[in-house]
């Protein structure tokens, strides 16, 4: 089996491979090198994560539920461990031409909670790029912002793909467009250096280094038996 699919650029892969590869390995008994494969990221950044010792603590990003993934495909993974998830196709991304975006009218009374969640938990998203995810007006969200809306009192922050303002998809992108242009990047553990070469090796090492005194020093080291015993 291949250590993992990055190499393969034809891959679709998910838009958040690290925050997937987490909530993938809370939540599921698949191994961890179909975790890298579906993620297209190396085996060893996968332990590290089941571990708990990856630089950054990542929130877990759900793939069944940004519609790139589904239960049975991953019934089939947990199944046999030889198999290789596939990938959902997204949606035909429609484009709006002009205009703001239109909202139900039975969910309109939600876009304030929607709009307060974004300003507290993604601060390097623009007012201009809430008001096209969300369809609201500047003015609004300058107000939730300043804490001077009239019904501030009764605003209380909630996931706007939750209320159904849009899609997990959506989101994503806009997060991460917003990221990069902010130039926000993930902290590098200061140990491993930005070499990634060197990072995957210094995990080897600390792997072997931890399993050397709990068995047999001639036996191979099983990453699966280490880390889901």
């Amino acid at each position: 089996m291949a250590a993992s699919s990055r190499a393969d650029t034809s891959r679709v892969l998910p838009l958040m491979p690290h925050a997937t590869a987490t909530w993938l390995v809370e939540n599921t008994a698949l191994t961890f090198q179909q975790i890298a494969d579906f993620c297209g990221i190396h085996v060893l950044e996968v332990q590290a994560i089941a571990d708990e010792t990856a630089a950054t603590k990542l929130t877990p990003r759900d793939p069944v539920r940004a519609g790139e993934l589904d239960m049975a495909e991953i019934a089939k993974g947990q199944a046999d461990p030889a198999y290789r998830l596939q990938i959902r196709p997204g949606p035909v991304q429609q484009r709006r031409t002009s205009g703001p975006r239109y909202t139900p009218v039975a969910k309109r009374q939600d876009k304030p909670d929607g709009i307060m969640w974004i300003i507290r938990n993604h601060p390097e998203i623009t007012d201009a790029q809430i008001a096209r995810l969300i369809g609201t007006t500047k003015s609004t969200i300058a107000a939730i912002r300043n804490r001077e809306h009239w019904n501030i009192a009764n605003i209380t922050p909630k996931d706007p793909v939750t209320l159904g303002l849009c899609s997990q998809r959506e989101l994503d992108q806009l997060v991460a467009a917003a990221a990069k242009k902010a130039g926000i990047e993930a902290e590098a553990d200061p140990r491993l250096g930005t070499d990634r070469a060197a990072m995957l090796e210094q995990l080897r090492r600390e792997r072997e280094a931890q399993a050397a005194p709990a068995g047999d020093q001639g036996d191979a080291l099983d990453p699966e038996r280490l880390f889901r015993s």
